[in-house]
């Protein structure tokens, strides 16, 4: 059976529903997703290791050639929920207006997987001296379980992968970790007209905030990349939630932080200071304090300036490598030995948005930039720099 066209596939990517979210009733399975790549990579002559990661959720690993080193195109199989009333067309069918592909997951990044196959099918007749690797993983927008479940492994993929994320065709290789931690105090509730007959958790939760305060300044005076738009870490008091009424000493309160530390900052490390802070305030307010995640913690990323990636990368697309604010699978490829970056032709503001789209524009710059990037990693010996 013929492959089909890239536009095509593109428009069949768009069309197969892979929602990733933390909320069950709009989860679904990547499956489906991940049977049309292994079933066209197959035709092509690529080796298809499908991994299962939980029920209904695949990782694709297709591998054509073998051997040591060798080039990783990446990206993650699922997209964000949708609401398709906020949409002019509709979201899972390929449509074309004013010179954009708009569809759900043809920028962020379902779409990336259509340009690799369309650069990667004119070299195939040519011997590979390393490896081509396909890596499609799975809940990337919620819990990255599939880019968790492949560091772990702990299986090598190739000398350098590129994630397809959506950068404007700008080389990626610094981001800020994500951390979504949540901090849960129980105190005693009492009669509010005597403070010795309770323990107030608001109170406690006050001085922890005043230390988390005090941290998050210490931090932003240690920590500083002016080659982000902000060059510091953040610390956002989220959402917070205790007691019931005015004339009650307030028993329990719990509150939410998003932390975004940069790149050379240990989520671990920062997460045992936090620690150390709250320990005396539980016991000079005499409460019970519990400090978890709410997920486990996305990892700043940083890949060196001067590897053999990066100066490829910025001598083929003409632009200097860079930092975004936005999280990405890159620090577990790197944990498995890749020279990583991030490069896609999609523009992350429109990303997570009704309308979502990819500018036709950018289909054969990224074609023409995966296909040279196969023959420097691919095709030519692996001494080439």
């Amino acid at each position: 059976m013929p492959l089909p066209s890239m536009k095509d596939q593109f428009a069949a990517l768009i069309a197969t529903p892979s929602v990733s979210c933390t909320q069950p009733t709009l989860d679904q399975s990547n499956s489906a997703v991940i049977e049309l790549l292994a079933a066209w990579l197959g035709d092509l002559g690529f080796l298809c290791d499908i991994q299962q990661v939980s029920p209904g959720k695949f990782n694709l690993l297709a591998t054509y050639g073998s051997g040591p080193g060798g080039l990783v195109l990446a990206g993650h199989s699922d997209t964000v929920p949708f609401d398709g009333g906020l949409w002019q067309t509709d979201p899972l069918k390929l449509t074309e207006v004013d010179n954009r592909w708009i569809g759900l997951g043809s920028c962020d990044m379902k779409g990336f997987f259509a340009l690799a196959i369309e650069a990667l099918k004119p070299l195939l007749d040519q011997p590979f001296k390393q490896p081509l690797l396909i890596l499609a993983t799975c809940d990337e927008e919620s819990s990255m379980a599939g880019a968790r479940a492949l560091a772990d492994a702990g299986r090598p993929l190739g000398r350098a992968a590129i994630i397809g994320e959506p950068t404007g065709l700008r080389p990626i290789r610094l981001h800020k970790g994500v951390m979504m931690e949540r901090i849960d105090i129980l105190g005693r509730s009492g009669h509010s007209s005597d403070p010795s007959l309770g323990h107030s958790a608001l109170e406690a939760m006050h001085d922890a905030m005043g230390e988390l305060r005090g941290l998050r300044l210490q931090w932003q005076r240690e920590f500083r990349n002016p080659q982000f738009t902000v060059p510091q870490p953040t610390l956002n008091f989220g959402c917070i939630h205790g007691g019931d009424n005015p004339n009650r000493i307030c028993g329990q309160c719990s509150m939410e932080f998003d932390l975004r530390p940069l790149p050379g900052m240990d989520p671990q490390v920062l997460r045992a200071a936090i620690q150390q802070k709250l320990n005396p305030i539980a016991e000079r307010h005499k409460v019970k304090i519990d400090y978890a995640p709410l997920f486990p913690e996305v990892p700043p990323f940083e890949q060196s300036e001067d590897c053999e990636l990066v100066r490829v990368a910025e001598r083929l697309t003409g632009y200097v490598a860079e930092a975004v604010a936005f999280g990405t699978e890159a620090p577990y490829l790197q944990r498995l030995g890749c020279e990583t970056l991030v490069l896609g032709p999609g523009d992350i503001a429109c990303a997570h948005q009704p309308g979502e789209y990819l500018e036709m524009s950018r289909i054969q710059p990224t074609v023409q930039l995966l296909r040279q990037l196969i023959g420097h990693y691919c095709l030519t010996p692996a001494s080439a720099g």
